[in-house]
């Protein structure tokens, strides 16, 4: 094994091009071919995130893996167990994999399975306000296995300390970076299937379009906004008539436009005028510091580590969690004023630069992986 490429499992609760899925991808392109990866999703037909795999990354997308949900029989765990024997390490990500992990927790000796880095990036709707106990001692049982937990926000480094009973030693804390310089480039109109006429304004937001994302209030905020501007909504996913059904409700169904997902963000983050959120739940959002290098002010509500993120200047728009009426105020005072917007804009792309740069990302993972698998690559 030691003249070949380490090969890596990595089971995704989903691998469509959310953040975490965006960040495993560029996390491969970065390592180029020191590593041999298979990805696994728990919902096999959320694969976006695959396209941005460069072709020289090994990649194995592999059919007939055991489901990563269902009920944790005994059956079922030995049979995920038995399926990542062969590998180097296995990287679990969010509680659509903890079943991997329970698996693992319970088989590792008897099947002599690699080491598991998991990694926790955040809850679904239905965990977004309150963690369901049930839920909480499973992991904390699960985890047990695990050589280490990899979070990107200081939330959920107490979830996994505090409630989670991990210990200090095993719970690391590696915030999400990007190529800071690729967002400061100039966009590419042409990638977005809708044009930016001159004189409009865009409030833009790079988001799935899940219940968690909470962006029928965003359109609601919106609403406070005047006619020249107009809301651009960048991803794909389920909620996408209801978001429009708000649009036609608050009057603005003509300024609303949700053109898809894309495969570059840094290609049309730029088109946007101020950047903005509105979800129930975050923790570390990669959107965020994407805004943030190409100097977007950013408005959103205060959940997970977003004040902390944004520069000085950026957090007096930083607004109480699902009050609509104050996220639109933010946004108001964005939207009146280009000289703070750009004043505001400097000082994030500033500090994106100094602080979630790409490389020292790209650095701490493989510090974390090679130390798991007690080899470096």
């Amino acid at each position: 094994m030691s003249g070949q490429a380490p090969r890596i499992l990595h089971c995704h609760s989903t691998f469509s091009a959310g953040g975490k899925e965006v960040r495993c991808a560029r996390l491969m392109n970065g390592w180029g071919r020191a590593l041999d990866h298979t990805v696994i999703s728990g919902q096999p037909e959320a694969m976006g995130a695959a396209a941005l795999i460069e072709a020289q990354v090994p990649v194995h997308f592999p059919q007939g893996f055991p489901a990563l949900t269902g009920s944790p029989t005994p059956a079922r765990l030995a049979a995920l167990a038995k399926a990542m024997q062969g590998f180097d390490l296995v990287c679990t990500y969010n509680w659509g994999a903890m079943d991997v992990v329970m698996a693992h927790r319970v088989f590792s000796q008897q099947y002599g399975l690699p080491p598991l880095v998991h990694h926790e990036d955040g809850f679904n709707e239905d965990e977004a306000l309150r963690l369901k106990p049930a839920r909480n001692l499973y992991r904390r049982i699960a985890l047990a296995g695990a050589t280490k937990v990899i979070v990107p926000s200081t939330g959920l480094e107490r979830i996994a300390r505090e409630i989670w009973h991990q210990p200090r030693a095993k719970v690391e804390r590696i915030v999400n970076g990007i190529d800071t310089a690729a967002f400061g480039g100039p966009p590419k109109p042409a990638a977005l299937p809708i044009a930016k006429p001159a004189g409009q304004h865009w409030v833009g937001t790079l988001a799935g379009l899940r219940a968690v994302k909470n962006l029928p209030l965003l359109v609601e905020a919106m609403a406070m906004l005047p006619e020249g501007w107009h809301l651009v909504i960048v991803g794909e996913g389920p909620e996408r008539e209801t978001i429009m059904a708000a649009a036609a409700q608050h009057g603005i169904a003509s300024r609303v436009h949700l053109p898809g997902a894309v495969n570059d963000p840094a290609s049309v983050i730029g088109l946007f005028d101020i950047f903005a959120l509105s979800s129930r739940s975050e923790q570390f959002p990669l959107s965020v510091v994407e805004a943030m290098a190409a100097g977007l002010p950013v408005a959103a509500p205060d959940v997970g580590d977003i004040a902390a993120m944004v520069a000085a200047d950026n957090r007096a728009h930083i607004t109480a969690p699902g009050d609509a009426q104050a996220l639109g105020t933010a946004l108001a005072l964005l939207a009146a004023d280009p000289a703070v917007r750009a004043r505001i804009g400097a000082a994030n792309q500033a500090r994106a630069r100094a602080e979630y740069d790409f490389a020292a990302m790209l650095a701490r993972y493989h510090a974390a992986y090679a130390g798991a698998m007690g080899r470096d690559f």
